[in-house]
């Protein structure tokens, strides 16, 4: 999976356990492409401060989803739906399948 698009959905399913600071950091830095002097210049400490932080985020998104696994999850939810939409032909089924992608 492509690092940014990993970070978004791992964000995503888990950024509320990080702490607040951690979360304004982590968003302007994944969401908002700012760079680590911007960010460091923002929050009033180093370069190597917000990498680190950035890093810690990271690896403890990445810890969460290894002892709860919702991404995993939702990603096989998401692709059984799919094949079921895929391979019936009764509308009905198509169009709930086609709901339930929407809600994921």
């Amino acid at each position: 999976m492509e690092k940014i698009v990993e970070q978004g959905l791992l964000y995503d399913f888990y950024g509320e356990l990080l702490t607040e600071h951690q979360r304004q950091i982590y968003e302007d830095a994944v969401f908002q492409d700012m760079s680590l002097s911007e960010l460091a210049e923002e929050h009033g400490i180093s370069r190597q401060g917000i990498h680190d932080l950035i890093k810690r985020c990271d690896k403890q998104l990445k810890a969460y989803e290894e002892k709860l696994g919702l991404l995993a999850r939702f990603s096989r939810i998401k692709e059984m739906v799919k094949e079921i939409e895929g391979q019936t032909s009764q509308e009905e089924v198509r169009r709930l399948a086609g709901q339930i992608l929407e809600e994921l």
